[in-house]
C-alpha cells in the first residue's frame, strides 16, 4: 500500500484546485465578452455557446437558494481538504479527482458571491440538456472518477489485519 507524504497530497490538492477555479473563471469571463452580441455555434448539430446567468442549479432548480448553494460548495471544499489531509493511503490520482469537485465548486460559488449568478454557456443541441461551464465539467468528471477510484482503494483495516497476524500471500516470496 503506497502512503503519500502530506505534503505531495495537499500539493497536489492546492495546485489542481487552484487551476481549475482559474480556468473556470477565465473562460467564464471569455464567453461573457464573447457572447455579448449573441450566441454562437461551436459543433453544428452537437454544441452551441450561449450566454445564460443562472441563479439557481442544473435546469435552473432552486433558483434563488444562494445561500444553499454557498454552504453546500464550501462544505465540499472543506470536506475534501478534511479527506486529504487525514487519509495517507489517498492515491495522487484521486487527490487529483476530488480536487477538480472542490475546484468547480468553488469555480461556481466565485460567481455566486461576485455576482448573485453562475455563467453557463455550453449548450447541448442534439439533447436536451441544462446549459453548463468548466466547473460543472470539473464537479462531474471529478465525481465519476473519485467513485471509480474509492472503489478501488485499499481497505487500511485489511490491510492491517495482514500485518497484524503475519499473513505474507500478498507480498513477494524468495523464490528457493
Amino acid at each position: 500500500m503506497t502512503h503519500h507524504s502530506l505534503r505531495a497530497r495537499l500539493g497536489v490538492l492546492i495546485a489542481i484546485t487552484l487551476a481549475g477555479v482559474a480556468a473556470d473563471q477565465l473562460v467564464k469571463a471569455l464567453m461573457r465578452t464573447l457572447l455579448a452580441s449573441g450566441p454562437r455555434t461551436l459543433i453544428p448539430g452537437v454544441l452551441d455557446l450561449v450566454l445564460v446567468e443562472n441563479s439557481g442549479a442544473a435546469f435552473s432548480l432552486a433558483e434563488g437558494a444562494t445561500p444553499v448553494f454557498v454552504i453546500a460548495a464550501l462544505a465540499v471544499a472543506v470536506g475534501v481538504t478534511a479527506f486529504v489531509a487525514r487519509t495517507p493511503i489517498a492515491s495522487l490520482p484521486l487527490v487529483a479527482s476530488l480536487s477538480c469537485v472542490a475546484a468547480g465548486g468553488l469555480g461556481n460559488l466565485i460567481d455566486r458571491l461576485v455576482k448573485g449568478t453562475v455563467t453557463d454557456f455550453f449548450c447541448t443541441t442534439f439533447v436536451t440538456f441544462p446549459v453548463f461551464n468548466v466547473a460543472d465539467i470539473l464537479v462531474t468528471l471529478g465525481v465519476a472518477v473519485s467513485l471509480v477510484l474509492f472503489v478501488r482503494m485499499p481497505d487500511p483495516d485489511a490491510a492491517d489485519a495482514k500485518c497484524a497476524t503475519g499473513d505474507k500471500s500478498s507480498q513477494e516470496q524468495p523464490h528457493g
